[in-house]
Parts: C-alpha cells; sequence; structure tokens
C-alpha cells in the first residue's frame, strides 16, 4: 500500500469519517487524485476535477480549510452541479484541507462522511496534523527521498499516521483533548515499559483500550 494511501486509511480511522482522498494540484492547472481510501471516494474526488467545482478547488484557491458540513444545506450555493452529484454517492458532508508549505501549494486533502455535522475542535487539530504529514510525504516523493515501500521513511511515516490515528480513537474514547490523548498514550508506553509506537499499534487494531 503506498504511503498517500495510509495516510487516508489513518485518516478515516481517526476522524470517524467514511473516506478520504489526497488531491495533488499546481497553480498551472495541473491537477489529479493520488491517492483515497476506497472507491467512492476517488470517484467523488475526481468529480470535482470532471465539474470544475468543489471544496478540494475552493480549498486550493483560497489558501485554506473549506468545511463543508451539511452539503443538503439549501442555503449554500457554492457547487450547484457537485453537491447532488456528491450526495448521490453518499456523502453528506466534506472537509477540504490545503496542503501548503508558505506560499507554495500542493494540493488538498479531502476528508468525507455519510453524515452531517462539524467536525469538533480536536477533531480539527488531527485533521491539520494529517495534512502536514502528508505535505511531507509529497515533500520527500519529489525529491526522490521515497522509493519503495520498505524503506525507513515508509516506516517512519507509517508509524506517525498509526500513532495519529491511535491518538484519534483515545481522544473519542475518553472524552478528552488530542494533546491529552498523546499524553495518555505516552503514559501507558512508559508504565508498561513498551515503545510508544507498538502501544499505539495496538490502540489502532483494537487490542488495547486504555482506561479512563
Amino acid at each position: 500500500m503506498g504511503l498517500l494511501r495510509r495516510i487516508c486509511f489513518a485518516a478515516v480511522e481517526a476522524l470517524s469519517a467514511s473516506g478520504s482522498g489526497i488531491s495533488v494540484m499546481t497553480a498551472d492547472g495541473t491537477r489529479g487524485v493520488s491517492a483515497t481510501s476506497d472507491p467512492v471516494s476517488e470517484h467523488v474526488e475526481e468529480l470535482q476535477f470532471i465539474l470544475g467545482e468543489g471544496p478540494c478547488i475552493d480549498a486550493f484557491a483560497a489558501r485554506r480549510p473549506v468545511l463543508a458540513a451539511d452539503l443538503s444545506d439549501a442555503g449554500d450555493h457554492r457547487w450547484p452541479v457537485y453537491t447532488p452529484a456528491a450526495q448521490d454517492a453518499g456523502v453528506r458532508a466534506v472537509f477540504a484541507f490545503p496542503l501548503q508549505v508558505g506560499a507554495a501549494r500542493l494540493g488538498v486533502m479531502d476528508v468525507f462522511r455519510d453524515r452531517t455535522g462539524p467536525m469538533s475542535g480536536p477533531e480539527l487539530q488531527l485533521a491539520f496534523a494529517f495534512a502536514e504529514l502528508t505535505v511531507k510525504v509529497l515533500l520527500d516523493l519529489q525529491q526522490g527521498e521515497v522509493a519503495a515501500d520498505d524503506g525507513a521513511t515508509v516506516l517512519d511515516v507509517g508509524r506517525r499516521a498509526e500513532l495519529f490515528q491511535a491518538q484519534g480513537m483515545v481522544m473519542m474514547q475518553l472524552g478528552v483533548s488530542i494533546g491529552e490523548a498523546l499524553v495518555r498514550i505516552r503514559a501507558y508506553a512508559f508504565a508498561e515499559n513498551r515503545r510508544l509506537e507498538d502501544v499505539a499499534h495496538d490502540i489502532v487494531q483494537r487490542r488495547l483500550r486504555l482506561d479512563g
């Protein structure tokens, strides 16, 4: 599984989403879907480029997140063609996060949900963390630092994505902030004399549930 797709899968789990997609875009008009978590997300992601409208397009142009918590909102007329098409595919909310470093724009990460409703503050923090991780991977890929799925960089990114995923799960289970979730995971790893990445892996695999 490619690095970007791993991030998509981890984001879906951590953010209680139904799908996720990463698209690479440039100011000169080059656009393309790089990775998605599932076929439906790939279809909905590609629709934005086919139709020329959608949260992804707007987030890239405005250089800021576009948070559409309810695509059925009658007062929202931003995407008259994309919205009904996305709804037909089962998508009810879309959250688009631009991938950028300073003035350089790399693309957008989209998170899809099959239910309406905004992301919580902690979920937004986690989504930004996934976007930052995606930027790192894209830059490494561009510079040729990631050549295969068995290198040290791949392992590092996979571990970070899994740790973010574990943080999201603990955050939801215990009702704490994303920062507090990491503190709890680290404390458990220290107390049990285990590696942080191993504890995160067990949480993601649902072999471990931290007590409140």
